[in-house]
């Protein structure tokens, strides 16, 4: 039993180096608030933990710790009202990180930004999902308990949304 403890111990390590930073920036995203976000994403893997060692499978783990994640954001908007997405920018977090090849200039992350802010929760969280946090259609539809079609149609109606924002 002590070895299943230690492989599941070692395993859940491996996970926590894996997705942790991601987790992070995907709820520092959809809370945009540094504290709120490391809460979030420290009690989504004890929640992950919990049901790990009580015996529960899981089959994709990065979908379920977004799943967990989500489900704790949800929980948080519940208990306080959202705060704008303005304030990345204010408290000085790069959630581009090294990969600057990917947005080089600052004002093209502020823009983005701005679109982002203009679209429906449901649609910047979708678009924030597969783009900033590089999830597969299967992975967001497994997160969001809704079919891999669903997922591509919601990603692409919004993403004609935020066209139409950014080029009226």
């Amino acid at each position: 039993m002590k070895k299943n403890q230690k492989y599941l111990e070692q395993e859940y390590a491996k996970t926590f180096d894996e997705y942790s930073d991601a987790i992070f920036r995907h709820c520092f995203f959809r809370v945009s608030h540094t504290e709120v976000a490391r809460d979030i994403t420290q009690d989504a893997f004890i929640k992950v933990w919990q049901y790990l060692i009580l015996g529960g499978e899981i089959l994709n783990m990065k979908a379920f710790l977004y799943k967990t994640a989500n489900n704790l954001i949800i929980d948080y908007y519940r208990k306080k009202k959202s705060e704008s997405l303005d304030t990345l920018c204010e408290d000085g977090f790069d959630p581009i990180g090294d990969t600057a090849e990917q947005i080089t200039d600052r004002a093209e992350v502020n823009q983005a930004l701005a679109v982002l802010e203009k679209l429906p929760s449901d649609d910047r969280d979708i678009l924030v999902m597969r783009y900033v946090d590089d999830l597969t259609i299967e992975e967001i539809a497994d997160a969001l308990d809704q079919t891999q079609n669903a997922v591509s149609v919601r990603i692409h109606r919004a993403l004609e949304k935020a066209k139409k924002i950014f080029t009226p």
